[in-house]
Order: structure tokens, then C-alpha cells, then sequence
């Protein structure tokens, strides 16, 4: 095994207070696109920039483009958990981890059967309606042509963090929490250049932060062990658990 997958196989197998933060590459392996990647998002053409469309401002002024492509770019329903998503979740089982903090919106940590996940944006299987506040799972979203009303008559949102919405306080608390007490920060997925999410690892105290990215990051010379590889294989590997 390569040395530095050695190093963080040993930092595991000696912790019972692991916390995990992941981003969009998390879910990259499962088939989901980076926003920011070449081939992502936001480098497609569409009539408006995509950071438009998914602000809360554009869902209220044109819910009908926006339902388009929300249901069209973000939703993946036939995506399943990786190898990282596995991992992980063994590792909860296992007593090792105690949370897993992301910023995907797809529940593939949940999927995996991750119990403990705080979800910084959201997530694509919560839906309310905006007049009554009715629950409404994925599938109903999926199925309603253009935008999803409620029996009321209200329309249903999706329960995501849009561009010009604030971040759950109770949740960012909760986070904070868990990365200042953790023994060892696992960071993966993400360049972390999304704010204020990226602020998080500031709140570590440890000497055993971890940051696992196919890229180059932002953070890259505060951390104490870099790999840069594939997340799903990297964690599949050091805890034995196949995709």
C-alpha cells in the first residue's frame, strides 16, 4: 500500500473519533457531476448561467425554467453509494466515525447506511409545500410535470440551499461541534472554495487533518497528510470495503 494510504489507514484503525467532510466529488465516483468540474454544470451552455438559475430569487420569479432544470441537471435518481459512501458508513458502524458533514444534496451517505449526516445544503428527498408545509418525498417531484404543487395548491420546494439562502444555523452548530472535538478531520471531495461551508476546518484543533482530492485545494499545506486520488478508492482501500 502507498505509503501516505498507509499513514491514514494507521490514523483509522488508532481513532474512535473520526469526523468526515465531503463535497461534490464524493459523488462524482457514483455517476453525480461536479458543479465546477470541466465537464460540470457550470460549463454547460444554458439561457442563463446555472448559479442564476439555482437562486432562490430566479425559483421565485420562473419556477417553471427552474423546476426544468432542477428535475433535468440535479436530479439523479438512478445514482447509488460508492466505495467513500460504504467506508464511511462502516466506519459509523464500526464506532469509529461520529459524523459525516456534506455538502451533497442526493442522501447517498444515508443510501449507504450512514445514520449521523448533517447535510450543510439540503437535500433533494425533502420537499415542502411553501403554503401549507405538506412533506413530499423525491418520487412525487419526479413524477409532477413542470413545477409540483401541493393538494393545497401551493407550490413544493425542494428542502436545497439555493444561491441567496443562508445555511441552517442548528446544523452549522452541530458541525462545528463534532470537527473541534474530532481526533482525526477527513476531508474529501471538495477544493474547498465554497463559503461558508470551506470555513469549517478552521474549527479544528487536532493534528491529524486529512485531505483526500483528485485536485489540488485551497488547504492543501495546513493539512497533515494530502493524497490526491480518487476518493472512493482511497477510502474502499484503507477500511477493506469494496464498491
Amino acid at each position: 500500500m502507498d505509503e501516505k494510504w498507509q499513514q491514514l489507514k494507521d490514523w483509522i484503525d488508532g481513532s474512535s473519533n473520526i469526523v468526515f467532510f465531503g463535497g461534490a466529488g464524493v459523488s462524482t465516483e457514483s455517476g453525480i457531476p461536479d458543479f465546477r468540474s470541466v465537464d460540470g454544470l457550470y460549463n454547460q451552455q444554458y439561457k442563463y448561467p446555472p448559479e442564476t438559475i439555482i437562486s432562490h430569487s430566479f425559483y421565485v420569479r420562473y419556477p417553471e425554467e427552474f423546476f426544468r432544470f432542477y428535475k433535468d441537471r440535479m436530479l439523479f435518481t438512478d445514482a447509488r453509494p460508492n466505495a467513500a459512501h460504504k467506508a464511511l458508513a462502516h466506519l459509523e458502524g464500526q464506532g469509529k466515525l461520529k459524523a459525516v458533514i456534506t455538502q451533497n444534496i442526493d442522501g447517498l451517505h444515508q443510501m449507504a447506511g450512514s445514520r449521523e449526516v448533517l447535510e450543510l445544503h439540503g437535500s433533494v428527498h425533502r420537499n415542502y409545500c411553501t403554503r401549507c408545509g405538506e412533506f413530499y418525498d423525491l418520487d412525487y417531484v419526479v413524477k409532477c410535470d413542470g413545477v409540483p404543487h401541493c393538494s393545497c395548491g401551493g407550490v413544493i420546494k425542494p428542502d436545497v440551499v439555493l444561491y441567496e439562502e443562508g445555511l441552517d444555523n442548528q446544523t452549522l452548530q452541530k458541525a462545528v461541534t463534532y470537527i473541534r472535538n474530532a481526533d482525526v478531520l477527513i476531508i474529501g471531495g471538495t477544493s474547498l472554495v465554497v463559503y461558508p461551508a470551506a470555513g469549517l476546518i478552521d474549527y479544528y484543533r487536532g493534528n491529524k487533518l486529512v485531505l483526500i482530492n483528485k485536485g489540488a485545494t485551497s488547504r492543501d499545506s495546513q493539512a497533515d497528510l494530502v493524497i490526491s486520488d480518487r476518493i472512493g478508492e482511497v477510502l474502499g482501500t484503507v477500511t477493506g470495503v469494496d464498491g
